[in-house]
C-alpha cells in the first residue's frame, strides 16, 4: 500500500488516538483510511447533487470532520 505523509493538528492526533484507544478501530491508519472513504463518498455526493440541482439552489454540503463526527456517534450508539 502505498505511503503517504500529513501533518494533521494536535485535535485531530488525539481524536485519532482515542478512536483506536476506546477499540472502535484497529491502528490509526484504519481510522484515516475511513475517514478517507467518507470524505470521497461526500465529494461524490456533493458532484451528484450539484449534476442534478441548479446552480441556484441553497448548499446543503457538510464538512468531512462534521460527517466523521457523527459516525464514529453512530457507531458508539451501536457498539
Amino acid at each position: 500500500m502505498p505511503m503517504v505523509t500529513v501533518s494533521i493538528s494536535p485535535q485531530q492526533a488525539a481524536g485519532i488516538r482515542a478512536a483506536v484507544d476506546n477499540g472502535g478501530y484497529a491502528s490509526s491508519s484504519e481510522v484515516v483510511r475511513e475517514a478517507l472513504r467518507l470524505w470521497d463518498t461526500a465529494r461524490k455526493l456533493n458532484e451528484f447533487r450539484d449534476d442534478i440541482l441548479d446552480d441556484d439552489a441553497p448548499s446543503g454540503g457538510r464538512c468531512v470532520a462534521d460527517m466523521f463526527a457523527d459516525h464514529e456517534a453512530e457507531r458508539r450508539r451501536s457498539a
